[in-house]
């Protein structure tokens, strides 16, 4: 059931104008980060600078894509092959314009992707992102088994996700983003962490911000 107007990812939702807009937006959109899920913005951008940090010729697959918010560690000239997939073709037209703005879109290859069944061969990329992904997919353990299936050994794994067991005073928001058609099912931070490492993922770590939940480890 979605809510009248506001549509999914599909639909280009309002809610995701006013996420890429508060990201980019440090000042005004940290504040609206922290008074609404009690989270710091710079925490993400700590955990996109990891993107512009790869060596020339690495790979890197950001999934879900959505408006190309992970795009701000890539550095122009960096070359390296980004790889932003998303199941919306809406959401992919939003990264592909956030590229060129960025004068990086000669190093971004976007991919129309399930990600339960990710249309690339086992051990592909250096670097996995998948920053605000996890709460959206309707089963994150298959996105997890999926992502890490396409991370070669040694590569990194990192996101960030909405928690279930954030605290019951963001349970509305939960509610809400799943009653809008924005949310799945969800997953709690223990639950990620015990995906990963049935993954082979080594020692993950877990950092918590809010409602928000920050992953990352490295494949054995």
């Amino acid at each position: 059931m979605r809510v009248p107007g506001l549509g999914g990812w599909s639909d280009d939702p309002l809610w995701a104008t006013v996420y890429d807009w508060s990201v980019e937006h440090p000042r005004a959109g940290g504040l609206l980060w922290r008074f609404g899920i009690q989270s710091e913005l710079r925490r993400l951008y700590a955990a996109t600078d990891e993107i512009g940090r790869l060596p020339a010729g690495a790979r890197v697959l950001d999934v879900p894509c959505g408006g190309g918010v992970a795009l701000r560690g890539l550095r122009p000239g960096q070359d390296v092959e980004y790889v932003a997939a998303d199941i919306a073709r809406t959401m992919l037209d939003r990264t592909t314009a956030a590229a060129r703005e960025r004068g990086v879109a000669d190093q971004v290859v976007p991919r129309v992707a399930d990600v339960e069944q990710l249309p690339f061969e086992d051990d592909t990329f250096d670097l996995v992102v998948s920053f605000t992904g996890l709460h959206c997919f309707p089963d994150p353990a298959r996105a997890v088994v999926e992502m890490t299936r396409v991370l070669r050994p040694g590569g990194v794994i990192t996101g960030s996700a909405i928690l279930n067991d954030s605290g019951l005073r963001h349970e509305p928001m939960r509610r809400g983003g799943r009653l809008a058609g924005l949310l799945g099912p969800g997953c709690t931070g223990p639950e990620v962490v015990h995906w990963l490492q049935a993954r082979g993922v080594l020692a993950p770590t877990l950092e918590r911000s809010g409602a928000m939940g920050y992953f990352r480890g490295v494949k054995s």
